[in-house]
């Protein structure tokens, strides 16, 4: 898939402004229509949506005046720094592309690899403890030690931690922000954003002067383990979004890590640890040792 056009970029933030519901859905139309202005421009040519009325519906609400308007705000961004990847272009994260509940674009400050691919969510409370912050520094380290890309969410507690492990590590870091990429929260990471820009990137799927709701981080939580291949979790109680991010994980299908303490002190950790595709760990080995045998069968495909 080339990189989409300038056009095709401001339908697909036409599109999901328009949107009345999921924004997941729409993203999925738009892929499979392989153009965000055919379904602007309703040419269903080869190609019916899944509900026709739906699509409709939403095309409706779409103006053409909307297509520059957005046009010009992608520019404007891009000017500053801030690029604009929908689910149309090449270098749209490649793990977050497989999973159902993709966000139809992202705004994204820094750069994203393909090495990236190759990541680790490590999520935690942001009320850790002095042994959770340990484990999240000491995992995290390790991770970035050994070439692979320490996802996490820019909050206090165990996030904080595991992009400074990863920064001191000389590794990359990607911060999935659950506010538009101009709003940095909480505050005090303001330097730390900053730093994270020079050895990875910034990722939101909001629009960049979005503030922090109740349901943006719920979001947020997708999106992280949407471009990780597997969730580690340090320290959640069983009302946070950690455990949250536990349960999508399994939902997607990626690799589900939860540190062996985690394990002995909560009951929800205890039950998640008999689901397939959970993992219960001692040490970073453990992670690192099933990183690789999940990339020996696609290597065997291959040499096959």
């Amino acid at each position: 898939m080339n990189a989409a056009s300038l056009s095709e970029r401001a339908a697909v933030l036409a599109l999901v402004s328009a949107t009345r519901g999921l924004w997941y859905r729409t993203a999925a139309l738009v892929e499979d229509a392989g153009s965000a202005l055919r379904v602007v421009h309703r040419d269903w040519t080869g190609f019916e949506p899944f509900d026709v009325s739906q699509a409709e519906g939403l095309v409706d609400r779409v103006g053409l005046d909307d297509l520059e308007r957005y046009e010009d705000t992608i520019a404007r961004h891009e000017e500053r720094g801030v690029r604009v990847i929908t689910v149309l272009d090449e270098d749209y994260p490649t793990n977050l592309r497989q999973v159902y509940n993709r966000p139809p674009f992202l705004f994204v400050r820094g750069g994203l690899r393909e090495r990236d691919s190759r990541a680790i969510a490590v999520v935690g409370t942001r009320q850790a403890s002095v042994e959770g912050l340990e484990q999240a520094r000491r995992l995290s380290q390790e991770l970035a030690r050994n070439d692979v890309t320490v996802l996490s969410g820019l909050a206090r507690g165990i996030d904080g931690a595991a992009h400074r492990a990863a920064l001191d590590a000389g590794g990359r870091t990607v911060a999935v922000m659950g506010t538009g990429i101009d709003r940095i929260y909480p505050a005090e990471h303001q330097q730390l954003a900053e730093e994270i820009l020079h050895a990875g990137a910034l990722v939101s799927q909001f629009w960049p002067e979005a503030p922090p709701t109740r349901m943006s981080f719920p979001m947020r939580n997708v999106v992280m383990s949407g471009m990780a291949v597997g969730t580690v979790v340090i320290e959640a109680s069983a009302t946070s979004g950690a455990r949250m991010q536990a349960r999508l994980a399994l939902e997607h299908g990626k690799r589900l890590f939860l540190v062996k303490s985690l394990v002995l002190h909560e009951d929800w950790a205890k039950r998640y640890a008999e689901r397939p595709g959970t993992m219960v760990v001692d040490s970073v080995e453990d992670i690192l040792d099933e990183l690789v045998t999940m990339a020996r069968p696609a290597e065997q495909l291959t040499l096959g």
